[in-house]
């Protein structure tokens, strides 16, 4: 069975994707801080049919993001996507003239540096497949910022040039990397006259993007 290895997974998208992904006959590697959250995510997901474990990781521990991503490997056999979407801290609500140099390394960390290390990790047994999916989430704040999000728009547009950039670098050896920029509010209690969609209905873009190869980036809207 092909594997996808969810990092950040949550009740919200990344349960979402592992159901999509599981839905067409992957197995799921489910990557998160907590084992409890793991254990509850995964046990949803056999009620669906769906095999999957969880491999606790804090993605601002490089080294425990890689072994989580090593031990995944191990236990199914290879890590044929990797989906990385972490939730990071609380919005702090900076305008770019209030963010310091520290929030943004934040959101870096949790960014971009997270998504180099979980991509290093899988990376190279991709390579020697000659195949692969590399899949990477932002807020739609990276292509078009606003600026109460200075700090994460910031690190948000960094990831996304890195892997549309990753994008042009993997695409002659077989692999596929893309970025999902994600311009609505996910679920219900959104701001007033935000527009909304749930995660159920954004999941297939990233089925879509791992199956339509020569696409570096979808932006989801309504």
């Amino acid at each position: 069975m092909p594997t996808i290895a969810v990092v950040g997974a949550g009740p919200g998208m990344g349960l979402a994707i592992a159901r999509t992904f599981g839905a067409e006959g992957f197995d799921v590697a489910l990557i998160a801080r907590t084992a409890e959250r793991l254990d509850g995510l995964a046990g949803l997901l056999a009620a669906d049919g769906v095999i999957a474990k969880g491999f606790p990781a804090d993605v601002l521990d490089r080294d425990s993001l890689t072994r989580a991503l090593t031990d995944a490997a191990e236990h199914f056999g290879a890590i044929d996507v990797l989906e990385y979407s972490p939730g990071g801290p609380e919005p702090t609500f900076l305008n770019p003239t209030e963010a310091t140099p520290e929030d943004v390394d934040l959101q870096m960390r949790y960014l971009v540096y997270g998504a180099m290390t979980a991509t290093a990790a899988v990376l190279p047994a991709m390579r020697a497949a000659g195949t692969g999916t590399l899949l990477f989430t932002t807020g739609a704040g990276s292509v078009d910022p606003v600026p109460m999000l200075g700090d994460i728009n910031a690190a948000g547009a960094a990831l996304r040039n890195w892997a549309i950039n990753l994008h042009k670098e993997l695409e002659p050896e077989g692999i596929q990397a893309a970025h999902v920029a994600i311009g609505v509010w996910i679920g219900d209690h959104g701001p007033e006259g935000a527009p909304t969609a749930t995660a159920d209905q954004i999941s297939p873009v990233y089925w879509d993007l791992h199956t339509h190869r020569d696409q570096a980036e979808r932006i989801f809207t309504v």
